[in-house]
């Protein structure tokens, strides 16, 4: 069926209304029934809840364990003991399906807005080699972090007077997580040789989806359009709107889509960003096909291409990756290629992700996340488990401003632009890239592909 035909059942109308908190609250909360909650909230009833709600939608249902939830004191233990453990040759184990609470869920994905100090790190990079220098990768417009003069480039000498060597030792940022409004993060942040103390508090802010836009000539004359597109979330559309149209004004030949930290987000909103790239000869095309288990082939759906004002409607797009690019990004670049678009991927390995949720709230304050279903292109093409690889291989360099001159990962997309080829250093990196493969969230890192 197609996307705008989709009815849903009871189960997936609760699980889809969980996006939205007025709404949610008006299905009954805490309720539990025939809309898929627990009948209670003891620890028993939610195990029993999770233990028919998975025997029934998750996508390795024939697959996964059903142990009796006796054995298990808490709903945390029991729902990792459900999960599939990858007995099957086609499938890696499952390390996608999580649960969320209720709040946390209904802010960040419905109201584009979360908690928190608003600054990430280059953790990944540096995993295991202590003896390398840590830095910020990226800070949030609206967040406190950016209101004390966090930037990235940032090298971070210690947080809460745990040096970097440390937190790069222990392989575990979670001090960069909050637990509420008002904590209170220390830093030692280190630049141009310079040292100074910052003091960031946690905050509720808004997300900014789309923090860069900017057009830029190349050497051999072409004009590219840039645009960073962090979170597919439903406030992308009107920023995104206006980055094409400023593109479609200054006559762009190329566009760049900078998803190297796209975690993710609702599949509608990936479908409007391909829109833009795909234009209206691909309107109505099939852009992807989510597939769930055989006992609810009746929600089989269909996203389509749409032909928003001012798409660039090209037939190349460079699309900036890493492994941070997952889910419902790694769809963008499936489903363009799908249709025929010409991905020019330059960066790093994409995560690997090409299966995605249905959220579902269990009425006791907890949304889970698991996996639901598969996504395929309009060719059929799927199960990229093991990420993208990227056509030009390159680095990322923490001290460059995304979007400014001489940033690694743009200054190749703009020699592809104008020779065709990646750049030579691009060679040179390949091994010094770190190999694609999955890694665990980072603080603050939300993946996500919700079939919405």
């Amino acid at each position: 069926m197609s996307h705008a035909a989709r009815p849903l059942s009871s189960v997936l109308r609760r699980a889809a209304l969980a996006l939205l908190p007025a709404v949610l609250a008006a299905c009954g909360g805490s309720g539990g029934s025939d809309d898929g909650g627990a009948l209670d909230c003891s620890v028993r009833s939610r195990q029993v809840w999770l233990r028919d709600y998975m025997a029934d939608w998750y996508f390795w249902y024939q697959l996964s364990p059903r142990p009796d939830p006796a054995g298990y004191t808490t709903v945390q233990s029991y729902f990792d003991a459900l999960l599939y453990t990858g007995t099957s040759a086609d499938f890696p184990a499952d390390r996608w399906s999580y649960d969320d609470s209720t709040e946390d869920f209904n802010r960040f994905w419905g109201e584009g807005r979360t908690m928190g100090y608003g600054l990430s790190v280059a953790g990944l990079e540096v995993d295991g080699q202590p003896d390398r220098p840590l830095y910020v990768r990226a800070v949030e417009a609206g967040s406190d972090a950016a209101a004390q003069g966090v930037v990235r480039g940032d090298e971070i000498v210690s947080i809460n007077g745990i040096s970097a060597a440390s937190l790069i030792s222990d392989g575990s940022f979670s001090v960069l997580t909050a637990n509420a409004v008002g904590d209170t993060l220390a830093l030692v942040l280190r630049r141009d040789g310079a040292t100074r103390n910052v003091s960031v508090k946690a905050t509720e802010y808004a997300l900014t989806p789309v923090p860069v836009t900017t057009t830029l000539t190349t050497t051999g004359g072409r004009k590219l359009g840039y645009v960073v597109v962090k979170d597919m979330i439903s406030q992308v559309n009107t920023p995104l709107a206006q980055a094409f149209a400023s593109f479609a004004a200054a006559g762009v030949n190329d566009v760049v889509l900078d998803l190297r930290y796209n975690g993710g987000g609702l599949v509608s909103v990936g479908t409007t960003v391909a829109s833009y790239v795909a234009g209206a000869a691909k309107s109505g095309q099939t852009y992807a096909r989510l597939l769930y288990n055989d006992r609810h082939q009746d929600q089989n759906e269909s996203f389509k291409f749409q032909s928003p004002a001012s798409a660039a409607g090209v037939s190349r797009v460079f699309v900036l990756v890493g492994p941070r690019t997952c889910s419902a990004s790694e769809q963008v670049i499936n489903g363009l290629r799908g249709v025929g678009i010409d991905v020019v991927a330059i960066g790093d390995t994409t995560c690997g992700k090409p299966v995605g949720f249905l959220p579902q709230d269990d009425g006791c304050g907890s949304v889970y996340s698991v996996v639901n279903f598969e996504s395929v292109n309009a060719r059929n093409e799927g199960r990229y488990f093991d990420g993208f690889a990227p056509t030009c291989a390159v680095a990322e360099d923490f001290t460059r401003a995304l979007g400014g001159a001489g940033e690694p990962l743009l200054a190749a997309a703009a020699t592809y632009a104008d020779t065709g080829g990646c750049p030579a250093s691009a060679t040179a990196r390949v091994q010094s890239l770190r190999r694609g493969g999955w890694h665990a969230p980072e603080p603050d890192e939300r993946r996500g592909m919700i079939g919405r």
